[in-house]
Formats: structure tokens, C-alpha cells, sequence
């Protein structure tokens, strides 16, 4: 039985379902919806989405991830246009673009990525971008081709802590992670670094501060910390539910760290109050 104070409201209201309109017109998806998140209620009310580009099947097999795996079809080279209409109909001034892990693709799907970018740049000057990118198996090239988009932020998420890795990312790899978030920072000066955990797989806490301080030391100005929520019946188990105090604890620590922002709850999630987070480092500067 889930504690209190996971308890979440049902979806509702009017910009909620027209934002479901939006995205069931352009024939899009969102993480909010194939990754089952908590919060997509609270966040299509305030009229924000992170779209999911490259389709909707996954070539990896992450245990913790509810979505579809398998081998995908080609590419929609239209996709990158029409979610810049949607998020020109939308009228977002921050928008968050994640993908599923293309691995059966040369490039990984960075171009996507990269046209994305310059779709809603032309469609919509004023609107942010931050993209959530996957690992693209290590290939520079890759990551160098998002970076000349000029993302206003760049995330890629740690996930868990290494011991756990063969088990949550059986094909990711902890330190080609780590040094994708440190040549992202060495290759463009002033890039806004991003990265986040998942708890309650577990780890142990002293391998979260670990893993806190190895994503700071390599240069990122904003941490997400949040609760794991199994989101189907063979997904990996929950193993512990911290506590919000808990959270609260892991928030000082990180910020004690030089952190300029960690959004930290049981209910964080990547892209959760992403407009926020990025507000609250103009604000610092």
C-alpha cells in the first residue's frame, strides 16, 4: 500500500483534455502519457507536456520503465514540425523534448532532436527548450549534433546508483553517462547541465551522496530526486518509500553540494516544475 503522501488526483479539467486534443490532433506522444507519470494531471492543467520524439517503442529493456520495448519502425521525418505546432498552439514558453532509446538508428535520433529544435525556434522565438536526451550508446558525434542546436538546457538522467545498474539499465553504462554530462559541459561554455535519480530500487544512502556528488563534480547546476513508482506488474519492485523528510534531507545535501537548483519529493520527476527550475537560476544570477 502506497503511503499518504503518494496520493495523487485524478485528471480533470478543461486544459487538460485540450491539451489531450492537441496531441491526439498532431498524432504525438508525450512521456506524461506512455511513461505513466503521476503528475500529468497537475501539469496538462498548467499547460505543459514533455513530447516524446522518435516514436513510442523503446530498444532498450530498463527495468523501471513502463515504456513499450521492442524494435521500432523508421522514423517520422514530420514529427520535429508538428510538434512545433503543437507547441505553438499550446502557447508554451518552456517545452521539454525526451525520446524513447534508439539504438537501431546511426546517429541514435540526434538529428530529430536537432531539427526539433530548429523547427520550434522558428515557430516560436520566445519559447525555451530543454531536451532529455539518451546516452546515444557513447557516440560523440551524437551529442555534439544536439549541442549545435543550442538547447537552453541539456538533461540526461543518472537513473540509479552503478551497483544497481545490470539490474535497472542492464544496457546503459554508469560512467558513459558521467562523461556524457561532463563533455556536455566542457563543449559548450554557460550550458544549463541537468540530471536525476530515482529511490527506492535499493540503494543504500550513502551510495546516493555518492552518486549526488559524482553528477556535481562533472558540472551540473541542476539535480531532480524522486520516488520510484512501479508502473506495471512485472517492472522492477519498489524496495522502500522515502519519506518527504527524507527528500527534504537529500534537497540540503544536495544544495550543500553547490547544486544551483535540486528539485527533490516523492513525486519529482524529470520534467516536473522544469520551468521553474529554469526561472529560479535566472533569478540567482
Amino acid at each position: 500500500m502506497r503511503p499518504s503522501w503518494l496520493k495523487i488526483k485524478l485528471p480533470t479539467g478543461k486544459n487538460f483534455k485540450e491539451i489531450k486534443g492537441i496531441l491526439k490532433d498532431k498524432r504525438l506522444h508525450t512521456v506524461c502519457e506512455e511513461a505513466l507519470c503521476p503528475n500529468i494531471g497537475e501539469c496538462f492543467e498548467q499547460r505543459t507536456a514533455t513530447f516524446l520524439i522518435l516514436g513510442d517503442t523503446c530498444t532498450r529493456q530498463c527495468g523501471f520503465c513502463a515504456v513499450k520495448k521492442g524494435m521500432p519502425f523508421g522514423i517520422n521525418k514530420q514529427e520535429p514540425l508538428r510538434i512545433a505546432e503543437a507547441v505553438w498552439k499550446m502557447q508554451l514558453k518552456y517545452v521539454v523534448i525526451t525520446s524513447v532509446t534508439r539504438d537501431d538508428l546511426q546517429d541514435g535520433g540526434a538529428s530529430i532532436y536537432a531539427q526539433t529544435i530548429k523547427c520550434i525556434r522558428e515557430c516560436i522565438k520566445d519559447c525555451k527548450i530543454e531536451v532529455l536526451i539518451p546516452d546515444f550508446g557513447g557516440v560523440s558525434e551524437s551529442l555534439e549534433m544536439v549541442l549545435d542546436a543550442k538547447p537552453d538546457i541539456l538533461n540526461h538522467n543518472i537513473e540509479t546508483v552503478p551497483r544497481l545498474y545490470a539490474q535497472v539499465r542492464p544496457l546503459a553504462d554508469y560512467k558513459r553517462s558521467l562523461k556524457l554530462l561532463k563533455n556536455a559541459k566542457e563543449k559548450v561554455n554557460g550550458l544549463t547541465l541537468k540530471s536525476g535519480l530515482m529511490l527506492g530500487l535499493g540503494e543504500e544512502w550513502d551510495e546516493i551522496i555518492s552518486v549526488m556528488q559524482a553528477i556535481r563534480d562533472v558540472g551540473c547546476d541542476i539535480l531532480t530526486l524522486g520516488q520510484y513508482l512501479s508502473p506495471k506488474r512485472n517492472a522492477l519492485p519498489i524496495r522502500r518509500y522515502y519519506t518527504p523528510e527524507e527528500f527534504t534531507m537529500l534537497k540540503m545535501e544536495g544544495e550543500r553540494m553547490g547544486f544551483l537548483h535540486v528539485e527533490s519529493g516523492p513525486l519529482v520527476r524529470s520534467s516536473y516544475h522544469a520551468k521553474a527550475q529554469s526561472d529560479s537560476l535566472v533569478a540567482k544570477v
